[in-house]
């Protein structure tokens, strides 16, 4: 569904939406329809039939060692994802009710943060959501009494003015020591300087190490008692450095994009979950995430964010344009500081999707696993002490994950070539497992969606395809919501270098496959 035209249509709309969110929040079983059981056996039924009554190719003796391999990589990748499921259901159960109840009750008692300040930047960001976003902050402001600092970096008068005229209407009742509103118009493009801007404004400010800072989008709108539950999480635990949130999104696109996006948000609590039990994250999410103040007193941690960048023997020294989350969750790594996870509040992030819906998942897989690739590198680098052992290896897994994804369907195609039907067999086998995967994500998810086993395994596809061509490409960087940039693409040099790395590289990867499946033979 597109967004709407016009910005009453527009707010009652997202209205509707995020209260239709809040009451599946907590049903737990509710969520299934009879529908959707049926549905879901009969999909199970038929995909066990299939595996037993189809013509099997899997242990013949021309394709034994090919099964056996993809049983193996089957049984690896499989294996962590139950590790991660276990580790989810450690901390949800054992570890966070305990944490929950102390911050809690010293949130009860009185305990509140010095003063609250909250960096956000916005980008001709559509006018409802913007309203939304601070209307839900200066809710919360309103009934937690947190002296606050709202600090607003913009790009142009346009987001200004939305901000000021809602402010007025809707905030004459908060007195000016309990919330103050501060706009930076950025001199310099790109969301990391305006980020830099603020921290040194905050500076400037007189900012105590005591005090709390909140990193957010303008598009990333407060649940309920987000403030009161993420704060607390740090007069309760005094060695406690920074944590992000939980999300739920709201699209306005395609509808396939939109259940990608639900399950996508789903794999994120479950690996969320299971990382915070090491009590580290993989990302501090720009969306939200809340540091200790002290951070911002230092001009590493500032030019970290304002002049992040990797030096390569390909691409050289080049920055980095999009990423910030991962550039303070980079820095946060390097002072062993100590990173957790909160369930239970929930920002709301609001897609709107207006060019094609392929396209801009592509384009969202680029970024994000350029990001992932660049800060993975230098993190890997860290080494599991200083990084933490379990999250260390999930940093290595995700460089592995991507060649391992496309063995099998590499390996389908190959051997169809001579056993035709081996392929039917392995997307039988494909979509039974991911039925099987999902059962672990709906424990995650606020709806039962059936497309979701062929949207994972897509979504693993082209993910892993991707990662592929940006492990050669990690200077190349595109941005559509700030205002279409893009980095890297005048290095013609290195980019026919890059493209020879890759071509050469696949190449050898399906033509060793092809050597072990036995469909080419060595030349001499």
């Amino acid at each position: 569904m597109s967004a709407p035209e016009s910005d009453y249509e527009f707010d009652k709309d997202l209205t509707g939406r995020l209260q239709t969110l809040v009451e599946l929040k907590g049903q737990g079983r509710a969520r299934w329809s009879w529908r959707q059981i049926f549905g879901f056996a009969a999909l199970f039924t038929l995909l066990v039939w299939l595996l037993t009554h189809m013509p099997n190719r899997y242990f013949v003796p021309t394709t034994m060692h090919v099964t056996l391999m993809l049983g193996t990589l089957g049984i690896w990748r499989f294996g962590w994802w139950f590790t991660h499921a276990v580790r989810a259901e450690i901390y949800a159960r054992r570890v966070w009710p305990g944490t929950r109840a102390r911050a809690s009750a010293l949130w009860a008692d009185g305990w509140r943060p010095r003063r609250l300040h909250i960096q956000m930047t916005t980008y001709y960001e559509e006018p409802a959501i913007t309203k939304r976003v601070i209307g839900s902050i200066l809710g919360q402001i309103r009934r937690e009494r947190i002296p606050t600092t709202l600090y607003i970096g913009t790009g142009t008068y346009y987001d200004e003015q939305i901000i000021t005229e809602f402010v007025r209407t809707h905030a004459a009742d908060i007195p000016d020591e309990l919330a103050k509103l501060v706009f930076l118009r950025q001199n310099q493009p790109g969301k990391r300087m305006a980020i830099g801007m603020i921290l040194r404004a905050i500076n400037r400010n007189g900012v105590h190490p005591d005090d709390l800072v909140i990193f957010m989008d303008g598009d990333a709108l407060y649940g309920e008692d987000v403030l009161e539950k993420t704060l607390s999480m740090f007069g309760a635990d005094p060695e406690l450095q920074a944590l992000t949130t939980d999300e739920e999104v709201i699209c306005y696109g395609p509808q396939w994009i939109a259940s990608w996006l639900d399950m996508r948000f789903a794999q994120r609590r479950l690996a969320m979950q299971s990382h915070a039990l090491a009590g580290k994250v993989l990302t501090l999410t720009g969306r939200m995430s809340v540091f200790r103040a002290e951070h911002m007193l230092s001009e590493k941690f500032i030019r970290t964010i304002e002049a992040d960048h990797l030096d390569h023997w390909l691409w050289g020294r080049f920055r980095f344009l999009s990423g910030d989350d991962k550039s303070t969750w980079y820095h946060m790594l390097t002072r062993d500081a100590k990173m957790c996870y909160v369930p239970d509040a929930t920002v709301y992030t609001i897609e709107v999707i207006k060019e094609n819906g392929l396209g801009r998942m592509v384009q969202n897989f680029r970024r994000w696993s350029g990001n992932m690739l660049r800060n993975g590198q230098r993190a890997i680098a860290l080494g599991p002490r200083k990084v933490n052992p379990f999250i260390w290896w999930c940093l290595v897994d995700q460089r592995l994950a991507m060649w391992t994804m496309m063995v099998s369907p590499v390996m389908a195609v190959l051997v169809s070539l001579a056993e035709p039907i081996y392929i039917w067999n392995c997307l039988v086998w494909v979509l039974f497992s991911r039925v099987l995967l999902c059962l672990f994500l709906f424990r995650y998810s606020l709806r039962i969606d059936l497309s979701w086993p062929v949207i994972l395994y897509l979504n693993q596809v082209i993910n892993a395809s991707v990662k592929i061509f940006m492990i050669f490409h990690l200077s190349k960087q595109k941005w559509s919501n700030r205002g279409n940039q893009s980095a890297g693409d005048g290095q013609r040099l290195q980019g026919w270098m890059a493209k020879f790395q890759l071509v050469t590289t696949v190449t050898g990867f399906v033509y060793g496959l092809a050597l072990y499946s036995g469909v080419m033979a060595l030349p001499f």
